[in-house]
């Protein structure tokens, strides 16, 4: 293996913001323009959900392309791939063709999102306050691209909104460019190889790939890490489906549910910074659950604000925070746990989890509302996900005692 020296990381602060803006600037674009075309909520609700899809299932199967052929020349395939995509949108404006878009683009922005992950996790070599940072000017991606997305469908129409998506991928490329590619780190039993070459059977799946990527759950780190961030996922999801059905209900407007949407990612981003300090509180595992916990209530608890706008805002800061505090911290630990030629694997295996709560709790909590009303779908949702941080807590417990031990029985044979 080579050894690590310190690596350039402005570039990657800069690629941060304009990978994860990239999914967001798509997700938001796509009901503008389905609504634009006559197509009725279910239609958009399935152009929508549509883009996780691909995502979902070859998650894992990009991250070790990432890890066995370089993370930066696989994520710059996926932003050259959406960009050439993005002028296709307007070309096609039927609902078969649209959703075929949607299913690869969507995969390509998400990928290109995993690549950016990766590469500061190999970079940084798990840094909490690196990766704290590169989540804080992430956030800010996906705070203006709804904003810039908005601003020129409003003013231009359909075409100069993709356009947007070709010049974003444009900046995310130099971006990339100017960062340095991680060093080859070879698995331990292909210790002194090169880094493969790329033959045309590799863009298939292998499952031994997936075989090897399911193996890291049995590194307990690994297997409470991405639980926890699945759980903190769940909050985002019911935030952008019975939530917004709610605000509606209670009165507001989409430019003040704007505002709280926006109002959680800014204080998300501010969060991360604190990600360095919360890693020397001690057990980060009790942190990352303990902070999602807290968010968990806080969105629970959205029917008791009586749909007063400055408690709501106080709730989605504080929530915001907590959140951008926990996500670094889930990428430190897990980067620190898989082994440096794993890094794309244990990436795509969080957003496998991601994508999944991504597509599953959206209709769940829908059906929920739908059977005892919204406003109780909140309050159902919320404590079957709080009574599932119990058992976490008891894992988290267990090992920590048996960490202890095994220090101890060190010490005393020293």
């Amino acid at each position: 293996m080579t050894v690590s020296r310190p690596r350039p990381l402005t570039p990657l602060y800069v690629a941060g913001p304009f990978s994860m803006g990239y999914i967001d600037f798509y997700t938001f674009l796509m009901p503008l323009y389905a609504l634009s075309l006559g197509f009725d909520a279910g239609e958009v609700g399935v152009l929508v959900g549509a883009r996780s899809i691909f995502a979902m299932f070859l998650s894992i199967h990009i991250g070790v392309l990432m890890d066995r052929f370089g993370t930066r020349k696989v994520t710059l395939f996926f932003v050259w791939a959406s960009m050439a995509m993005a002028p296709l949108f307007p070309l096609v404006p039927w609902f078969w063709s649209l959703l075929l878009l949607q299913l690869v683009n969507g995969a390509a922005v998400s990928f290109a999102w995993s690549g950016a992950q990766t590469l500061i996790a190999q970079l940084a070599e798990g840094e909490a306050r690196a990766l704290g940072r590169f989540t804080f000017f992430a956030r800010l991606g996906s705070t203006t691209a709804p904003l810039l997305g908005g601003a020129v469908w409003d003013f231009g129409g359909v075409w100069p909104s993709y356009l947007v998506g070709v010049a974003w991928g444009a900046v995310l490329t130099v971006a990339l460019l100017c960062a340095p590619e991680a060093e080859f780190f070879a698995a331990p039993r292909d210790t002194g190889a090169a880094r493969a070459r790329f033959r045309a059977r590799d863009m298939w799946p292998r499952l031994a790939d997936y075989g090897d990527s399911l193996k890291l759950l049995a590194i307990p780190a690994i297997a409470l890490s991405l639980t926890i961030m699945a759980m903190r996922n769940t909050t985002y999801s019911i935030q952008t489906s019975v939530y917004v059905v709610y605000l509606k209900q209670v009165g507001l407007v989409g430019t003040t549910i704007g505002l709280l949407f926006a109002a959680a990612e800014i204080a998300s981003g501010f969060g991360a910074l604190f990600a360095g300090r919360a890693m020397s509180l001690g057990n980060a595992q009790r942190t990352m659950l303990s902070g999602t916990a807290l968010s968990i209530l806080l969105i629970a608890l959205t029917p008791l604000l009586g749909g007063v706008l400055t408690v709501l805002l106080l709730f989605q800061m504080v929530r915001g925070w907590l959140e951008g505090v926990i996500q670094p911290l889930v990428l430190s630990v897990q980067a620190r746990a898989a082994g440096r030629h794993q890094q794309g694997a244990v990436v795509g295996l969080r957003q496998t989890g991601q994508r999944f709560t991504s597509i599953a709790i959206p209709p769940l909590m829908g059906a929920v509302a739908d059977r005892v009303g919204v406003a109780q779908s909140f309050f159902i949702v919320g404590g079957f996900m709080l009574l599932l941080c119990v058992p976490l807590a008891m894992t988290i417990r267990r090992l920590g005692r048996r960490g202890s031990s095994e220090r101890s029985l060190a010490e005393a044979t020293e």
